[in-house]
């Protein structure tokens, strides 16, 4: 190449590609770039690992620390069952060891269909130094290496239901988060193991009977034939937890209602029985069970309960008050609320709410059947649960009596309870749930009225001690019957058993019925001999009639003697008689005073089988002078 072709450049580049150096005689064109030598590079450190759960061990076997300190060992399965306001433990396995200064985790429960957290259906747990009572916690009590334990704090008024768990992870500063859920759920449960949570139980005994005894007594038959049958309750059987919690979501309870064992009560009485909502059991009094289940059959409730869960809420057919009872304590039982089954002898059913047992009589005497539509029955079995009343004044927690039977509608469904058999004891029958029915059952007085020739009705005589007689239930670490009648009322005869029953009637549909004093001069017993009828034996009944006024009474004794199911309805009159009685001044203890009748009836065997049961009912009517004296 020419030297004259190139121009000369000024460059400080070390690229000398277009710079020509001339050698004499020899020219040469370089075209190779030289380069010089970098500074060497630091050494790549190792990319930062990311914190994330690779495993969650909710320690929920039947025999570990767990169940056995929420005392839910018993339940079948290997699910974590918990009892809230108690601490828990799980263990997390993790992607590299947990640095608290730069790592930040929490837990997340979720229960409902639409959690939210501030319905308490949506729980988040922080992760914290130290645990406080009552509140939602975790803290780490033990780390090796990538494994870190967990103690968990609930509180005494978490919803009760079933939860999905799940772990949060994140660095301090924020950035990528992960989430792990937890293969397995967690339960909790009612706990009357905890101070804090409204359905404690403060004895050791009763809350072994009340809680974790899984068999007991149910009592029927009469006052003066007392029966009793084996019941297994069941609670902790195989498939039971599922169906309560089943039934749970079926009622019309929402998720966030389920803290308060006072809702959940409410609405296990409903659901137990098919009258409205597609309960458990359907109740039947015909005799007729030919398409279902005789009521005398059962003598378990998990194998109704496991029936109704598995036809996915299909009711079960059929099932009488001892059934409604059975399958009401299991359902308490296995959700944490102490629970016991409860009969009452003698047992009202008011239809009216009057506070009273009202019989109709027209001018003559006879009953008026239309009218009459309250009734006696020989035995009714319901159940009361223990739990705090924060919603009644205070002195009404304990026991709250709840009935599955359906009787009579409460706000519309067939239901009642809880009533606080404090309120009950002293006729505060306007507290809340259905106190006026469960009074009148173990404590109404019988009155009787009678039709005038104007077609008004007026009260010609009461019976003070015609229903809640021997209320039953099954004693504490044993199968003695246990006598529980002083709680519901105060005795016989009591000044305080009297108010107890005008403060009830003052709020009842005839508040006037005790206005006025009336005078019971005529005095009528029944008694019967020995412990009562027999099956294809007679039956000897003696009616004495005391005339306790200083003047001779002449009266007409009516008696009666009918056949009838245990409810209280008649199935057909056996004999029927009157007699007129003329009965001398009262003169202290002489024997001419008053007069006995004495009835002998008797009847076939066997009875027939459309019969479940025979009463053979008697009762006596005192009255004023003037006026008749019914048995009837």
């Amino acid at each position: 190449m020419c030297p004259c072709c190139c121009e000369p450049q000024a460059s400080n580049s070390y690229d000398i590609t277009n710079k020509v150096e001339v050698v004499p005689f020899t020219p040469v064109v370089i075209t190779t770039p030289l380069s010089l030598p970098l500074p060497p590079s630091p050494p790549l450190a190792p990319p930062e690992v990311k914190l994330c759960v690779r495993a969650v061990d909710l320690l929920s076997s039947q025999s570990g620390q767990n169940r056995t300190e929420h005392h839910t060992d018993a339940y079948h399965g290997d699910e974590l069952v918990l009892r809230r306001g108690q601490a828990f433990q799980i263990q997390l396995e993790l992607s590299r060891p947990y640095n608290q200064d730069t790592d930040s985790m929490h837990l997340d429960l979720k229960t409902g269909p639409l959690p939210i957290v501030s319905k308490g259906t949506h729980i988040i747990v922080p992760l914290v130094d130290d645990l406080e009572d009552d509140r939602w916690e975790a803290k780490i009590v033990e780390q090796i290496g990538n494994t870190v334990k967990l103690s968990v704090n609930s509180t005494p008024k978490a919803v009760v239901g079933v939860y999905a768990l799940s772990v949060t992870t994140c660095s301090a500063k924020g950035g990528d988060v992960t989430v792990h859920e937890a293969g397995k759920k967690v339960v909790m449960l009612f706990n009357p193991w905890c101070e804090d949570d409204s359905v404690f139980l403060d004895d050791d005994d009763e809350r072994n009977e009340y809680v974790l005894n899984d068999t007991g007594r149910i009592y029927y038959g009469t006052e003066k034939q007392i029966g009793a049958r084996t019941w297994n309750f069941g609670q902790f059987q195989e498939g039971i937890l599922e169906a309560c919690l089943f039934l749970l979501e079926k009622s019309e309870i929402a998720p966030a209602g389920r803290w308060d064992p006072i809702n959940v009560v409410r609405v296990i009485s409903a659901m137990i029985n098919a009258q409205d909502d597609y309960g458990v059991l359907i109740g039947n009094w015909s005799g007729d069970y030919s398409d279902g289940t005789s009521p005398a059959a059962w003598s378990s409730s998990v194998d109704i309960l496991k029936q109704y869960h598995e036809a996915d809420g299909t009711p079960v057919a059929y099932g009488q008050c001892w059934v409604f009872s059975g399958v009401t304590n299991t359902v308490l039982r296995c959700l944490g609320i102490p629970a016991r089954s409860v009969t009452n002898f003698q047992s009202a059913h008011d239809t009216d709410v009057s506070l009273t047992t009202d019989v109709y009589l027209d001018e003559e005497m006879e009953p008026i059947n239309h009218l009459n539509k309250d009734s006696v029955w020989n035995f009714h079995v319901w159940n009361d649960c223990w739990m705090a009343r924060p919603d009644l004044p205070p002195g009404h927690g304990g026991w709250q009596a709840v009935d599955s039977t359906p009787q009579e509608t409460s706000q519309g469904t067939f239901r009642c309870g809880p009533a606080s058999v404090n309120a009950i004891r002293a006729g505060q029958v306007f507290l809340k749930y259905d106190t006026p029915f469960v009074f009148a059952e173990v404590n109404s007085d019988k009155i009787y009225w009678q039709r005038n020739l104007d077609g008004t009705f007026a009260q010609i005589y009461s019976e003070k001690k015609a229903v809640g007689h021997f209320i039953s239930t099954k004693a504490v670490g044993s199968d003695e019957r246990a006598d529980i009648t002083k709680l519901y009322k105060h005795s016989e005869d009591s000044e305080e058993e009297r108010i107890s029953v005008e403060t009830a009637s003052r709020y009842g549909s005839k508040p006037d019925t005790y206005s006025v004093a009336l005078a019971e001069d005529v005095k009528v017993e029944v008694t019967m001999d020995g412990e009562g009828p027999h099956m294809g034996a007679d039956a000897h009944l003696s009616i004495k009639v005391k005339n306790l006024s200083s003047s001779p009474r002449s009266t007409a004794l009516h008696s009666q003697a009918s056949v009838m199911y245990y409810t209280g309805v008649l199935k057909g009159t056996v004999k029927k008689e009157t007699l007129t009685i003329h009965l001398l001044a009262d003169e202290g203890e002489h024997a001419q005073v008053g007069k006995e009748m004495s009835a002998k009836i008797s009847f076939t065997n066997p009875l027939p089988r459309t019969l479940q049961g025979v009463v053979i009912r008697v009762e006596g009517l005192g009255l004023q002078k003037g006026h008749k004296v019914v048995v009837g």
